[in-house]
């Protein structure tokens, strides 16, 4: 029997005296999936710090990504790429928080109406706070260029808040594909992702993987469900290892072979299948590591970076490149008039400077976001139950994302993305009730509590 014949058998047989019976799913939150969480995070922090550069040319300043062409950066994608297991543990973490709802008389309009508004509070404040900024910079008289070139690298990282919230949006459809039919729903996705690879591939049409912007980040998804299930946990270690084991040899070969890159981080954009063995891969090692991490947790300082992250991961993520930006863009003023040495990327004294200078961005990131990040906390106190209204606001978001992130990051663009999250977050709070409406005590304020609470990651 195969690997793929015992993983299976493992998931779908019945539980009967004989076949192992999958652990029951947690009804509350799961500090272990909480600290992989924060886990990716920090990684993602370090790889946007990585990746800026900042030197000084013969014109003025000059952003560059500091990682391109280096030998060193496909090896540490490895280690940094970690958006596949963030989409997991978005899976299981929607999944426990949707059927926690759903309990308690809660509709999938709550859920996706719940998201939206912690998602989008956050971006407003930052992309807002980035409007002002440009304008600013450019009454000073910082070159149009520079503050292109900064707008653009700004405006990359917002993919994944469209891309998340679209994942969440449909998420209660897709729970109950699971619910259905759990290995059909998930090989259906891998199998259209891959079919979309093959035609990208054969006709060279670069356009057609856009298709697994759904297709890669469903699947994804969808595993975590499994993972929440208890379905993973399931299985005996030594298949763990073997699925895992194999995902790794497939994208060892696939590098091999010249079919993709070695770069992980290449096969965001688009994303490719590559990422689905990725995130095979990371899981299966998650459902090897948990006890380790447990113990981890179990530490009170971790438990309280943990606790702080889980807190303001949007914030966080959305507001660690503009520190970036300012972090460079204060550089290249003391390389000009102050003597800083500001070195080419990838030499001795790069590497020598750059743990300092991750250091620093972690901390101000962290900064900024234990100032704002009550903002991401905030409640929602009149939730509209109106699907139409839900829809209307996660379309409106997904355009605000894709203005900035096709046209760039300009005054221009990034307060039209601020008007557009502000007027998603009006579609998900209901009308104000009329003053019969009032008097009647239509307006059910302690559910509306439990339910925006329960929509919270």
């Amino acid at each position: 029997m195969t690997t793929t014949q015992t993983a299976r058998r493992a998931i779908t047989a019945p539980t009967t005296p004989t076949a192992p019976v999958a652990p029951a799913a947690p009804t509350g939150r799961d500090p272990v999936i909480d600290l992989v969480r924060a886990l990716c995070v920090l990684a993602i922090v370090l790889l946007h710090g990585l990746q800026m550069g900042v030197t000084v040319g013969p014109h003025g300043p000059v952003l560059e990504y500091a990682t391109v062409g280096a030998s060193w950066y496909p090896p540490v994608t490895w280690l940094l790429q970690v958006m596949p297991v963030f989409f997991v543990i978005g899976g299981f973490s929607g999944m426990l928080a949707f059927r926690r709802l759903r309990d308690r008389g809660g509709t999938a309009t709550d859920f996706v109406v719940g998201r939206v508004h912690r998602l989008l509070l956050p971006a407003v404040v930052t992309i807002s706070a980035v409007a002002v900024a440009l304008a600013v910079l450019h009454s000073r008289g910082v070159p149009a260029g520079l503050l292109l070139e900064a707008g653009v690298r700004y405006g990359q990282p917002l993919w994944f808040l469209g891309v998340y919230l679209g994942t969440q949006a449909v998420l209660p459809a897709m729970l109950r594909a699971h619910e259905r039919a759990p290995l059909a729903a998930l090989t259906t996705l891998a199998a259209a992702a891959l079919g979309v690879d093959t035609l990208r591939s054969l006709s060279g049409a670069d356009a057609l993987g856009y298709a697994n912007i759904a297709l890669v980040w469903l699947a994804l998804q969808q595993l975590g469900f499994f993972l929440a299930d208890g379905r993973l946990d399931a299985l005996r270690p030594v298949t763990r290892v073997r699925i895992g084991g194999a995902a790794i040899a497939l994208l060892a070969g696939a590098f091999t072979l010249g079919l993709c890159s070695p770069d992980l981080i290449a096969h965001l954009n688009p994303p490719t299948s590559a990422l689905l063995l990725v995130g095979v891969a990371q899981t299966a090692a998650f459902t090897l590591l948990r006890p380790a991490l447990a113990a981890l947790i179990a530490h009170l300082w971790i438990a309280a970076v943990t606790a702080f992250v889980t807190a303001r991961t949007m914030t966080i993520y959305l507001w660690n490149l503009p520190v970036l930006l300012t972090m460079a863009g204060v550089s290249a003023y003391l390389a000009e008039h102050g003597g800083l040495l500001l070195p080419e990327p990838s030499g001795l004294l790069w590497w020598t400077l750059r743990p300092s200078w991750l250091v620093l961005s972690l901390v101000l990131t962290a900064t900024v976001a234990w100032a704002l990040g009550g903002i991401e906390r905030r409640r929602l106190h009149r939730p509209t139950d109106s699907p139409a209204r839900a829809l209307q606001a996660v379309l409106l978001a997904l355009v605000g994302v894709l203005i900035p992130l096709l046209a760039g990051t300009t005054v221009l663009t990034a307060t039209a993305a601020a008007g557009l999250f502000l007027a998603a977050l009006s579609r998900v709070q209901a009308p104000r009730p009329t003053g019969a409406a009032q008097a009647s005590g239509a307006v059910p304020h302690v559910e509306t509590r439990q339910i925006t609470g329960a929509a919270s990651r």
